[in-house]
């Protein structure tokens, strides 16, 4: 994988079942884009997201993170806040394809421990999410390679582009 093997940021933790209509929904926001959303996204759930967010921060959650959503465009919001990685204990089964597809890292791993403001790193070659002030370390298993491949190029369709002969084997 690229360059993009270690994530380094601070912890923006949630809770369980965060459903993507409130974190970074349009459908109650008609004609609003993913430049105006990403400006509100997550405030329902924290007002002071958006004053403490840094480029490169990591999400942290809960289970269930995601969970209710086919739509990529909770994705791309995340993407255009500048979230690096969302760390959680488990994930909607389609956000979380769609998150990849996108070129999203996400890790699952038990997140009890990690608080908001933490200096997280996320090796993600080697499945560990740490923070060092802490102590804490979670050993998880590795993101398969070709998910690694597809994170590294940005996304499923960047690497498709990068690599037309690729067939699954």
């Amino acid at each position: 994988m690229s360059s993009n093997a270690k994530i380094k940021g601070n912890a923006h933790k949630f809770g369980d079942n965060i459903n993507t209509d409130v974190h970074c929904s349009n459908k109650y926001t008609p004609g609003l884009d993913v430049d105006d959303v990403s400006k509100i996204a997550l405030s329902k759930l924290d007002e002071k997201f958006h004053d403490s967010f840094k480029m490169g921060d990591v999400l942290v959650a809960g289970e269930n993170f995601g969970i209710n959503s086919s739509r990529e465009f909770a994705v791309h919001v995340l993407k255009k806040i500048g979230i690096s990685a969302i760390v959680a204990k488990s994930y909607g089964r389609q956000f979380f394809r769609n998150a990849i597809n996108n070129g999203m890292p996400l890790i699952e791993c038990d997140t009890d421990g990690i608080d908001s403001s933490d200096a997280i790193e996320i090796d993600l070659e080697t499945g560990k999410v740490s923070v060092a002030d802490k102590n804490f370390e979670r050993d998880t298993p590795p993101l398969p390679k070709e998910v690694q491949a597809i994170l590294g190029a940005g996304g499923l369709i960047p690497f498709i582009k990068e690599h037309p002969d690729w067939k699954l084997n």
